[in-house]
């Protein structure tokens, strides 16, 4: 295997490496983004009499709103290489939330959860909400490794029993009162600058690690992976783990942002991501897709619901034409490894 997402269309047939010359798969998804952008605009003009694109301060909001499923979404999207998929990453959104938010509370708040715990410097909250999520997704890891059991099942236990901690965790109420320094994080382009710093390390992790390496093969063929040598259940329980770290930091920038935590943070985040994904060019099949794509497609989101809001069409048809732009996504998909085979 000389490149982690090479096919034969990818490899030069003399030289046995990547071809260089041949067009990426994101710049179709690239364009697919512009054209989405452009209808947007006409549409504006058309009948709210503004420009869409053209308003710095629609496109920033657009671009912060996006910020959090990203940074879920680049997890997901290693899952959904090897085969799997994960669906407990909103819950993980809400529980870590809540949990770091606990410890990052301010002594100045009266209803503070710890009183003896207050004014912690701001890494002790974030260490602690990172370190929730991936124990979360290390659980997911093992159920499905050691025990066989679908992913899909593994993490729908995962996704139900987060939430209730979540809710269990303060009986329901908000936790408030949170320090300047750990609300930081959620302020200005700073969950767009943690959202492009994870997007481009596990970018490079991917493509050119061997993390990557046994990511795409596990994907690919499992059997053919495991007689290769690969540990398999051991790299899929690093996979999970990944994911569920990621969800935990998305959690703690979800509350940073919002300068408060609730229960109920995250919900329908993991169907989100996943759309990213496979909008992406993430494949559902496993053994394709890449972290650049995901970026686009985590925009193009974006681009749909600001551009829905901004049309002022009801949240109801937006849920429709997201789930039915989903479904295209994945047809598309079936598409693409049919002709993939025949090759």
């Amino acid at each position: 295997m000389n490149h982690p997402t090479a096919t034969k269309a990818d490899v030069d047939l003399k030289t046995g490496r990547p071809n260089s010359h041949r067009i990426p798969p994101e710049a179709n998804i690239l364009l697919v983004l512009i054209g989405i952008a452009l209808i947007f605009e006409l549409l504006g003009w058309l009948f709210v009499g503004q420009s869409f694109l053209m308003n710095p301060q629609r496109l920033t909001i657009m671009i912060l709103q996006v910020a959090v499923i990203g940074i879920i979404s680049v997890g997901v999207t290693q899952v959904i290489i090897t085969g799997g998929i994960d669906l407990s990453s909103g819950s993980v959104v809400g529980m870590t939330a809540m949990i770091s938010a606990s410890f990052a509370q301010s002594s100045t708040w009266s209803r503070a959860l710890y009183p003896g715990l207050t004014d912690m410097p701001f890494f002790v909250p974030i260490a602690i909400g990172i370190l929730i999520g991936l124990l979360a997704g290390y659980i997911n890891g093992q159920l499905i490794a050691r025990t066989k059991i679908p992913p899909f099942i593994a993490t729908l236990g995962m996704m139900v029993t987060a939430r209730g901690i979540s809710k269990w965790y303060t009986k329901g109420q908000p936790v408030s009162g949170l320090t300047e320094q750990f609300t930081f994080i959620g302020t200005g382009i700073w969950p767009v600058v943690v959202f492009l710093l994870v997007a481009v390390i596990f970018h490079i992790a991917l493509r050119y690690t061997r993390y990557g390496k046994f990511t795409y093969a596990i994907g690919a063929n499992v059997q053919a992976a495991r007689v290769s040598g690969i540990n398999v259940e051991k790299h899929l329980v690093k996979v999970y783990a990944i994911a569920g770290m990621l969800a935990g930091l998305a959690g703690i920038v979800t509350a940073a942002r919002a300068q408060t935590a609730q229960a109920g943070m995250g919900v329908m985040y993991e169907l989100d991501a996943i759309a990213a994904a496979v909008i992406g060019g993430t494949s559902l099949s496993g053994g394709a897709g890449r972290i650049t794509g995901t970026v686009i497609g985590t925009i193009i989101l974006g681009v749909m619901t600001s551009g829905f809001t901004f049309l002022r069409v009801d949240a109801y048809y937006q849920e429709i034409i997201k789930g039915m732009i989903i479904v295209a996504a994945v047809v598309a998909d079936v598409y693409r490894q049919k002709k993939r085979a025949k090759r």
